[in-house]
């Protein structure tokens, strides 16, 4: 029997990583943009990265799962580009966050990912990495 368990501060961990790997995304790419300072930036940081986690949760797997046949084609590049229309839309969505270039949009979407697992790895702690299983011997 495997039994989930649902940790606030793992998810809180991980909220504040992406939204740490989105400031550093965001300084560094240009084409991605923030146009409040300070506390108000932050925050829209956090909102985005509030944004693309549920857009990469409910919505991208559907949108793999109807572009299969060009990412099979492509070898899985094409993910790539939904990767960054995520980031379009999450600039659409999220009032101050900006993207004015679709190739930035789509590199900053490969350096949040590569950031975020990599700090994720030396954030998250082992035992919070996942579901937890738990076997039982039924006798």
């Amino acid at each position: 029997m495997a039994l989930a368990r649902f940790n606030f501060r793992t998810l809180f961990a991980k909220w504040a990583i992406n939204t740490a790997a989105l400031l550093i995304v965001v300084k560094t790419v240009k084409g991605l943009n923030v146009t409040q300072t300070g506390l108000d930036g932050i925050l829209t940081l956090a909102a985005a990265a509030a944004i693309i986690g549920l857009i990469n949760t409910f919505i991208k797997p559907f949108i793999i799962l109807l572009t299969l046949p060009i990412n099979v084609i492509s070898f899985g590049l094409f993910t790539l580009v939904i990767n960054g229309v995520i980031f379009v839309m999450a600039g659409l969505l999220v009032k101050g966050f900006e993207v004015t270039s679709f190739w930035g949009a789509v590199i900053g979407s490969l350096l949040y990912s590569l950031i975020s697992m990599v700090a994720g790895w030396l954030v998250v702690s082992p035992e919070n990495r996942g579901i937890k299983t738990e076997y039982r011997i039924i006798d």
